[in-house]
């Protein structure tokens, strides 16, 4: 979870780097807050019988649309590329499993453009 307000505390931090494990868990933890708030959206329409939108989830991630940005920003400078590889998503199919390759990989040892190895830096 501190991975997670980490991530919402660098709310428009786009320089930097992030590690494997700050953005995966920051994934985590978004897509365990999605199928709750769904849960919570079924279970009030299934109460009124009139809820006819996902006006939370909506809400959601647009609270949450920069801070996922931002994350992902700082994973790909981690491995030594730009944030701009992240409009490789939009190609369909192939650019998503290129996305979920590039994040995969492992952080680019010692500094790089955008900063200091994270994993590198003591932890105080």
């Amino acid at each position: 979870m501190n991975w997670y307000i980490k991530c919402l505390r660098q709310y428009f931090d786009f320089k930097g780097r992030a590690r494997r494990k700050e953005y995966w868990m920051f994934t985590l933890f978004n897509f365990i807050f999605v199928v709750i708030i769904e849960i919570i959206e079924i279970m009030i329409m299934l109460s009124t019988n009139s809820y006819n939108g996902s006006f939370l989830l909506v809400l959601y991630y647009l609270l949450t649309m920069i801070p996922s940005l931002a994350v992902g920003v700082r994973r790909l400078h981690d491995i030594g590329e730009s944030g701009w590889m992240l409009l490789v998503g939009f190609i369909p199919l192939a650019g998503a499993i290129w996305l979920i390759v590039l994040f995969c990989k492992d952080s680019q040892p010692g500094s790089n453009l955008w900063g200091d190895n994270p994993k590198e830096i003591a932890v105080q």
